[in-house]
């Protein structure tokens, strides 16, 4: 039997024939895209042949990525590191910060205090910004251990999307910040807090934009895979007006005109923007009908928009007519009560809006519940914060209809139930992670889909310790990634000298990659050494 053939189980053709069993095993031939020859230098693993094993099998794509693999007769759960599964940490894990904060967002707006209130609103607001920092660390560490993954988290036709929720947790912060600090810190926190939000508003406007650009230069998109999270870019702009509306009411009258004039105009491109998207989604649930049951949280998203511009045109409405200049328009207070009228009027059409999408989202997953076809996804968060936004809004509504009693108790049962709702999808998500739901190979928004292709990784991390443990066929050829048996090193430097091959450095036994080992330093000092000293000793 030729050496380029390997048999299942290890064995060779010969040895099977010798004994008198009928052959009918698979045979596979090395493609040799770059040489003829694994003899040559730059022969890499994936050129040879792939053994296959009668006892180890993966039986799926998902399973031989690092899901469950058959070995024998019963399944055993494959175990990964924590650097294995930190590389599934993706953008959307920032939605647990947006959620957090939105909370403190409404205990915050809640008209009836009592006692322990602002405390809890407090401890929302410090968890928020531990779980911003802790978000920050874990996908800087992914990025580090994994660089290719950064840029290829752009180009991702889901993971993309949600690339803003980190711009979100911030403006959530600044927004909580202003809430709980200024007015109680002195008058330095309120001058950086302006500061923070010019740039904040620089900040969505290059975000906002950059994602949408970056999605319409690299990625094709189909009608049928709409959801409303394409709206979320435009997310980072919605909750600038609830930003300016806070600060507003705490700073100069001069200063405050200002950041009223810069809410308004980036909360009507926000809402412009996602009332266009509004429309693709409506058409897509008309021709495509709801999309599936995994995807469906993220029809919360649409309630966002209509949300955050209720309370951003009313809260800022209310502060005109106390920071407009007396020659506004020709009447400045003339001016300034025609477009508190007006801010009203348009927050109460939207809160009608925002109410239809509320129970639209809340209907299409009543199948989901009763089935319990629903899987944890961090797009879970899509429950919570969306609906601290219609809250809020409930909240302004009221406060504009002449403080409305029956508004504020049902807005105030709506606050009661989000903070329940987010004890649950906290405790889910921690129990997501012990039983693998998510940070697991294709369990995440980084799986490959949509034609995406997940980037080459170097196959020896950082932080890595490296060791020499080739795994090798039976003939000496160095084997492709797959089930096979490990050897000791002593057979594997023998089998890598037989295939005229160096071996390969793995991070684990049974773990193969397909890159050649680096040389060591010790060996690049050594040939510099030898070029140094023929180049002082020509021969000759």
């Amino acid at each position: 039997m030729p050496l380029d053939l390997e048999r299942e189980g290890g064995s060779s053709s010969a040895s099977s024939t010798a004994a008198g069993g009928n052959d009918s095993t698979t045979w596979r031939r090395p493609v040799l895209n770059r040489t003829q020859s694994p003899t040559n230098k730059n022969w890499r693993r994936e050129d040879s042949i792939v053994p296959l094993r009668s006892n180890s099998s993966y039986t799926t794509d998902e399973e031989r990525r690092g899901g469950r693999k058959s070995v024998g007769t019963g399944p055993v759960e494959k175990k990964l590191g924590f650097k294995e599964r930190i590389r599934h940490f993706t953008w959307t894990w920032f939605t647990m910060s947006m959620a957090t904060g939105g909370i403190a967002n409404v205990l915050y707006s809640v008209p009836y205090q009592f006692d322990g209130l602002y405390e809890i609103g407090c401890i929302f607001f410090l968890f928020n910004i531990f779980l911003f920092i802790f978000n920050i660390v874990m996908i800087s560490i992914r990025f580090y251990l994994y660089p290719p993954m950064f840029f290829s988290s752009f180009r991702h036709p889901t993971e993309s999307l949600f690339i803003p929720a980190a711009i979100i947790s911030f403006g959530t912060i600044l927004i909580n910040i202003t809430q709980y600090g200024v007015g109680d810190a002195g008058k330095w926190l309120r001058d950086a807090m302006v500061v923070l939000y010019w740039i904040y508003c620089a900040l969505a406007c290059i975000g906002s934009t950059g994602i949408y650009l970056v999605m319409w230069s690299t990625q094709t998109f189909t009608i049928d895979k709409m959801t409303p999270v394409w709206i979320f870019p435009a997310y980072p702009l919605l909750i600038v007006g609830p930003f300016a509306g806070n600060l507003s009411a705490k700073t100069s009258h001069d200063t405050a005109f200002e950041i009223i004039v810069a809410g308004f105009i980036l909360q009507g491109i926000g809402f412009m923007v996602s009332l266009m998207v509004y429309s693709a989604f409506l058409y897509r649930l008309m021709t495509q009908k709801l999309p599936k049951e995994p995807l469906r949280p993220a029809m919360f998203i649409s309630v966002g928009p209509s949300g955050f511009t209720i309370t951003a045109f009313i809260s800022l409405g209310s502060r005109l007519p106390f920071v407009v200049p007396s020659n506004f328009m020709g009447d400045g207070p003339f001016t300034a009560k025609v477009s508190m009228i007006v801010a009203n009027w348009v927050g109460i059409w939207l809160w009608g809006l925002a109410m239809w999408w509320f129970f639209v989202s809340v209907g299409a997953h009543v199948s989901c519940a009763v089935g319990g076809k629903l899987d944890f996804a961090m797009t879970w968060y899509s429950f919570v914060f969306p609906n601290t936004a219609l809250t809020t809004a409930t909240f302004a509504v009221a406060t504009a209809l002449g403080s409305n009693r029956q508004l504020r108790v049902i807005a105030c049962v709506m606050s009661a139930a989000l903070v329940a709702l987010w004890l649950f999808v906290f405790t889910m998500n921690v129990r997501a992670i012990a039983i693998k739901q998510i940070l697991w190979p294709q369990k995440q928004e980084d799986r490959p889909e949509g034609g995406w292709k997940e980037p080459a990784i170097d196959p020896n991390p950082r932080f890595l310790p490296l060791w020499i443990h080739p795994v090798v066929t039976a003939h000496g050829q160095p084997s492709t990634p797959g089930p096979t048996r490990p050897v000791s090193p002593a057979q594997a430097h023998a089998a890598a000298q037989a295939a005229h091959h160096v071996p390969y450095h793995v991070r684990g036994p049974g773990r193969r990659y397909t890159d050649p080992a680096p040389p060591t330093f010790m060996a690049g000092l050594q040939r510099m050494w030898t070029k140094r000293s023929e180049s002082a000793h020509p021969q000759g």
